[in-house]
């Protein structure tokens, strides 16, 4: 699994906070509710739009932070997901170094994430393979997003 020597700092806006059920959007409308609350922040970094052309993803270890807070975090790596044929990469940020056994948690989430969402693709009539890509390194994730510009995004062109 790549870990980045040198991380990266990023401005993270909190959609989810941890212990979290209901997965919002940018715009705040809700996503869906999870059967199990989220073990970490979730939320994007508004300067860049992910390959599926939602703003990229973020999770923030450590205590939770309420909706809307925006912290200033280091990524040190991220997260590979698949869903509905679409990739789309995570970064995984926290203010401390990441352990071993956080980096076994994140990627034990995105494996059960995944099959939840395909279960849920399956109910909403959503063809397209869903499942967890895997570690991957922030410069990798970073150079697949494209700088956004807020003022003229019109949010996700797919539906969640």
């Amino acid at each position: 699994m790549p870990s980045d020597s040198n991380t990266t700092r990023f401005s993270v806006v909190i959609e989810i906070p941890r212990g979290g059920f209901a997965k919002r959007g940018w715009s705040g409308n809700v996503d869906f509710i999870s059967p199990f609350p989220c073990p970490f922040n979730y939320g994007a970094i508004p300067d860049y739009i992910g390959c599926e052309g939602d703003l990229l993803d973020a999770v923030v270890l450590g205590p939770r932070l309420p909706r809307g807070t925006v912290v200033d975090v280091r990524s040190h790596g991220a997260i590979g997901f698949t869903d509905r044929g679409m990739y789309d990469d995570k970064l995984i940020c926290s203010q401390k170094d990441l352990t071993p056994q956080n980096r076994r948690l994140v990627l034990a989430f995105f494996h059960l994430y995944a099959v939840c969402k395909r279960l849920l693709n399956l109910y909403r009539g959503r063809p397209g393979e869903t499942y967890c890509n895997g570690w991957t390194s922030t410069e990798r994730a970073v150079s697949r997003a494209t700088p956004s510009n807020l003022s003229d995004w019109q949010g996700s062109p797919v539906p969640f």
